[in-house]
């Protein structure tokens, strides 16, 4: 009844049947409650997007796995404390982090929404090292500022630490493959077919057991405990727990060779409650043999994501795949490709690699003339394969010419999730990946130090299949955007929406630049479009509070940015955007919070030490407002703006050479930005040197004819040279540019006085 309940709950979870998965599982709890199942319960509701029933279902619980699950659910509710405590308990502080690299990457984020830097890109790194395709802690660490070159990452160390974990893999696989061909052909003459071929007996072993006239299942085994599968499938991440049970039943010899013609139905000779891949090889395989993988490199190996939604077994490869109860196997489809854990150190590879492959055992079978309805039935992948528990017990049973075989030679074969592959070829797919990882990675990490046309000139290796991906694509829109080439933003964009229309990756950044490129129609169209997608997504409400905010409508933009905070509290820009909407409402108070909200989440955010620098600009406390621009200047060294508004501040504490040496750099930076120009003709001016301030200003009319500042700045600076029928005529342009109403009133004051000495307006 386990097996069947268990399985039942593993199939709902690969079809996406939450619902179904979570009440079979609590049947199955209710009728053998053990630790194990409770994690497959644990796992439903994650699933589910239920992570408080998670926390108080594992909540106490001591097994790897379930600590694992449980700082899972408490990342989900905020629970930081709480989760840190589950990976790392104080009363064991030599404990290894649970779940390998996935466990090293959560609490890498709970040291970094934790504010503890240090500690989380230390653990970033170490999920890095043992696995060194899991591009998320890559991706964090260039968020944080503190990633290695990608050559560095993906280089020649990941490559030969791939292939080590990979060649492992394929060796322990390999050796238990060619001891179950073995005990299938004893089977096969024990039951009368001494002349059946591996490749019909593995036809057989395909079939479905309701299709196997006569045969009964014993719901009893040895020592009364009750049957439990090792599922090949996905799930197996849940059962990489070791068991009390295993200890208790190392004497118990295994179950008969006839379990093999039973390979798609619940396997009821299963020897431990425990349904643990290490449990299962504890209990059977006590006895002495010969160790083939160090166990310790095998739990690294099968570490797990928690959320891989695991695709179906073809049934056909059941009699290679099953018996590799200590490594997740690779799932082969009905078309032959392969889908596998994201944290597998082989297993994620062998997903692409197989692809490319081309050395196949038992190739001739496309040659072969079988029954097509046979052949249909084998692919069926309406159910996983159940392993049986004697698969571990294989090991110990491999031919010994087996286990000496090189695979670091030419031609040499590894079995990969149920399927020979040449080594070579396995490796070849391996420098492959990481040279495109590679790729990307830098790209991403320059982007990420701002560096942006170098980023750009990077991303333009890629081929041209993954130039033209939306991620891509929407990496090249931020790098535009932050190089403020808007239109090359949008065109971007543009494209990465085209290439994938339900992605939202970067459309928070895509909604802004069509703010500033004041584009309202599209802007109101993406809008709409992203709401109509997923309203449950930051971007989308980022999105619709632009569209607002461009049309002055602030308080209804800033309600907007407020409901994508409420959607995803750890969403930085949203944050960042509400401190802008605050600001043009005058209220700074809370404005600064934003903002300070924004820099706990990412104190690399360099949009929000800008937005706090100038909010104590406009309050005059220039010493508060340097910090915080030089604190955004130190994180974006390239930005013209925050040059720009630096040099402004330094002017104003009368640091007049420090900002003329800032605003050269803002100038040089950006020649198409106004303000630097326009801050230095105005430290210009008070410097008495008006002539080269007229220069700038004349030059600058041609980068921005419509600037109303510029004329009204030379207005002033005709005054001063008592100049008052052109400084009457620059005002007065000013004017016609229609200003904002505190400019209109600056500029209504000077001309009231335009007849007025300086001396004596100074003195006023």
């Amino acid at each position: 009844m386990e097996a069947i309940l268990t399985e039942c709950v593993q199939h709902s979870l690969r079809d996406f049947m939450y619902r179904n998965a979570i009440f079979m599982c609590e049947r199955l709890c209710a009728e053998h409650p053990s630790e194990t199942n409770l994690q497959l319960l644990a796992s439903c509701y994650l699933h589910n997007n239920q992570a408080y029933s998670a926390y108080h279902i594992l909540k106490g619980t001591r097994m790897a796995q379930s600590r694992y699950l449980f700082a899972t659910s408490c990342f989900q509710m905020d629970f930081l404390n709480e989760a840190e405590a589950a990976l790392c308990p104080t009363n064991e502080p030599s404990a290894e982090v649970p779940n390998g690299a996935a466990g090293h990457y959560l609490l890498g984020l709970i040291y970094r929404y934790t504010d503890r830097k240090k500690s989380a890109i230390h653990h970033f790194k170490q999920a890095l090292s043992i696995d060194p395709l899991m591009w998320a802690a890559y991706e964090e660490l260039c968020v944080l500022g503190a990633a290695d070159e990608a050559s560095v990452v993906f280089g020649e160390a990941a490559a030969l630490s791939m292939q080590k974990q990979y060649l492992y893999h394929g060796s322990a696989s390999q050796n238990m493959h060619e001891s179950n061909e073995d005990r299938n052909l004893v089977s096969a003459r024990n039951f009368g077919l001494e002349d059946v071929s591996p490749r019909q007996l593995k036809i057989m072993q395909g079939s479905s057991v309701r299709d196997i006239p006569g045969v009964h299942h014993s719901s009893t085994v040895s020592g009364g405990a009750s049957s439990q599968p090792l599922s090949g499938s996905s799930n197996v991440s849940f059962y990489n727990t070791p068991s009390p049970m295993g200890t208790q039943l190392s004497g118990v010899a295994p179950p008969p060779l006839c379990r093999n013609f039973l390979q798609n139905g619940p396997n009821l000779t299963m020897l431990g409650a425990d349904s643990s891949p290490k449990s299962t090889v504890n209990s059977t395989i006590q006895a002495p043999r010969r160790k083939v993988v160090d166990e310790g490199k095998l739990r690294k190996i099968s570490s797990r994501l928690l959320f891989d939604s695991g695709t179906r077994r073809s049934t056909r490869l059941s009699g290679e795949a099953g018996a590799n109860t200590n490594a997740a196997s690779t799932v082969i489809t009905g078309n032959g490709t392969g889908n596998s854990s994201k944290y597998l150190g082989g297993s994620k590879l062998s997903s692409m690699a197989l692809r490319s492959m081309t050395n196949r055992k038992g190739q001739a079978w496309a040659n072969e003339n079988s029954d097509e309805g046979m052949r249909n039935e084998n692919f069926d992948d309406s159910r996983s394969n159940i392993a049986s528990a004697t698969s571990g017990s294989s090991i110990s049973g491999s031919s010994p010419s087996g286990g000496g075989r090189s695979l670091e030679v030419e031609g040499a074969s590894i079995l990969a999730g149920g399927v020979i592959m040449n080594a070579s070829r396995a490796c070849s797919g391996m420098s492959e990946i990481l040279s495109l990882l590679g790729t990307l990675g830098e790209g991403y990490r320059l982007s990420c130090l701002y560096r942006c046309q170098d980023a750009l000139d990077v991303y333009l290796k890629l081929p041209h299949k993954h130039y033209n991906t939306g991620w891509v694509l929407s990496q090249v829109g931020k790098a535009y955007f932050e190089l403020v080439e808007y239109l090359e933003a949008d065109r971007a964009f543009s494209l990465a929406r085209r290439a994938s229309p339900y992605s939202l990756e970067g459309m928070d950044i895509y909604s802004t630049v069509l703010y500033h490129l004041k584009e309202d129609m599209k802007l109101s169209y993406l809008a709409q479009e992203l709401i109509s997608t997923d309203r449950l997504a930051p971007q989308s409400w980022c999105a619709m509070g632009n569209c607002y905010s461009l049309q002055k409508d602030h308080e209804t933009a800033l309600k907007n940015f407020q409901r994508a905070v409420q959607l995803n509290s750890r969403f930085t820009y949203a944050h960042t955007l509400c401190g802008h909407e605050y600001v043009s409402l005058e209220d700074f108070e809370n404005g600064i919070k934003s903002y300070q909200s924004a820099l706990r989440i990412d104190a690399r955010h360099y949009n929000s030490w800008y937005g706090l620098g100038m909010i104590y600009f406009r309050q005059e406390k220039f010493e508060f407002s340097e910090h915080h621009f030089r604190m955004g200047f130190q994180i974006n060294p390239r930005s013209s703006v925050i040059m720009s508004y630096l040099g402004t501040v330094l002017h104003a504490l009368k640091r007049n050479e420090e900002a003329m040496m800032m605003l050269e750099k803002a100038i040089l930076a950006d020649k198409k930005n106004p303000i630097p120009m326009y801050q230095k003709a105005n430290i210009l001016m008070s410097l008495e040197n008006f002539d080269e301030a007229l220069e700038i200003l004349e030059e600058l009319k041609e980068y921005a004819p419509r600037e109303s500042g510029v004329y009204a700045l030379m207005g002033k600076i005709y005054k001063r040279r008592n100049m008052h029928e052109k400084a009457m005529l620059h005002f007065g342009l000013a004017l016609d540019l229609k200003p904002s109403a505190t400019d209109v009133a600056t500029i209504k004051a000077a001309i009231e006085k335009l007849l007025v000495p300086d001396e004596i307006e100074d003195n006023l």
